[in-house]
């Protein structure tokens, strides 16, 4: 049997472990202007809210999440839903005009045997993909290579919202 580490993961597990409650419902709390962008809040909608994953797969990698604490896309009423597409073609867009990809990942993982790492409050992930970006680096050399800081993918999408 082969193993693949990623010990790149390892900070966000630690994280994970250590959080007291909801790191969604704590974001969706946190309010105001400095508040959203230090947590990297893209746009805040009615039902929902667009945020920079903190350990994206590629600059621009975002999450969309609802403010009810809900497991399963199922359980969420129609405006969430309907709401959290209308953000994501958004998001789509954004980062469409700003980085340019060939191509975009858009999922759920619902449910910690699915993967979530947050299994208890479903978001929607768009990460944009471009043609070779296969992430060799963390099969091979077990790290990430993001060519820009959180910041500045932050400032990036901010004003398309």
């Amino acid at each position: 049997m082969e193993f693949l580490w990623s010990p790149w993961r390892y900070q966000y597990i630690q994280a994970n472990a250590q959080q007291k409650g909801c790191v969604f419902c704590q974001l969706a709390k946190d309010q105001g202007p400095e508040a959203d962008e230090a947590n990297y809040i893209v746009h805040r909608g009615q039902n929902n809210f667009v945020v920079l994953n903190l350990y994206p797969y590629t600059s621009g990698h975002v999450l969309i999440v609802p403010y009810a604490h809900i497991a399963l896309i199922s359980e969420a009423d129609k405006s969430v839903t309907d709401e959290m597409m209308d953000l994501a073609k958004q998001a789509q867009r954004a980062i469409g005009i700003e980085y340019r990809p060939s191509g975009y990942n858009l999922g759920m993982n619902l449910g910690r045997a699915a993967g979530a790492g947050v299994a208890d409050h479903f978001h929607l992930h768009l990460v944009p993909r471009w043609v070779g970006d296969t992430n060799f680096m963390t099969t091979l050399g077990e790290v990430r290579v993001l060519p820009e800081a959180l910041a500045d993918t932050y400032r990036r999408l901010r004003k398309h919202f």
